[in-house]
């Protein structure tokens, strides 16, 4: 698929007046088009179901590159498929995009597809560690919302124990910085993480609780009795 025929495809799906306030709310200062998440959900579908795992690819990268919002998003969700084969490629691509994340929607949608491509292959965890020095801040949160799948096991084999005590060692070296968004995604891992795992969320927070943000604090407590 040309990146022109997915353009017009994604114009043919703009409600008239939406696109204002959809800038406003997610606070965009490159183009917004206007188009309700269920109308990206689906045509992106159509597109995955009807292309080639190197076509999608090129076509999130296509789609990105426009720097259009709604393409941006549409770029995350036609690689967003736990069943990717090859996934080296849209792995990569997923990869490359964290360095131009600015805002909480493009980062969560694109993390998601990221997600799918951890969990096929978690030894990309490696790679995912380095992203938590970075001076980019979204980057340095992209490392724990790119790891949820990691709070989800109810009975984790050590490998998943392993890699989610590797995480929480990221959140524990997270609590110094108070920057709102990296302190909202602690909250979020550790409150994801009290519904399977609860006794490790109180020991994290009973050490390093203090150095939280109260709200984050409350967040990560939020399903905790």
């Amino acid at each position: 698929m040309q990146i022109q025929e997915a353009l017009n495809a994604l114009e043919a799906l703009i409600e008239p007046g939406r696109a204002e306030g959809m800038a406003k709310y997610h606070k965009q200062s490159r183009p917004v088009l206007g188009i309700a998440n269920p109308a990206l959900n689906d045509i992106t579908k159509s597109w995955r179901q009807n292309l080639s795992v190197d076509q999608r690819v090129a076509l999130a990268s296509d789609l990105w590159q426009t720097d259009i919002f709604e393409a941006r998003l549409a770029a995350a969700k036609v690689l967003t498929q736990a069943r990717l084969r090859p996934d080296e490629e849209a792995w990569q691509l997923i990869a490359s995009w964290m360095p131009e994340f600015d805002s909480w929607a493009i980062a969560d949608h694109a993390c998601m597809a990221g997600q799918k491509r951890l969990v096929a292959d978690p030894s990309r965890l490696d790679l995912v560690e380095t992203w938590t020095t970075s001076e980019h801040m979204w980057t340095r949160r992209a490392a724990l919302v790119i790891t949820l799948p990691w709070t989800k096991q109810n009975f984790p084999k050590p490998p998943e124990l392993e890699a989610r005590d590797r995480v929480l060692g990221w959140a524990a070296g997270y609590v110094t910085d108070h920057t709102w968004f990296i302190q909202k995604a602690i909250g979020w891992w550790l409150r994801d993480l009290s519904k399977h795992d609860p006794e490790r969320v109180t020991a994290f927070l009973e050490r390093h609780g203090s150095e939280m943000k109260p709200f984050a604090v409350k967040e990560a407590s939020r399903n905790m009795r």
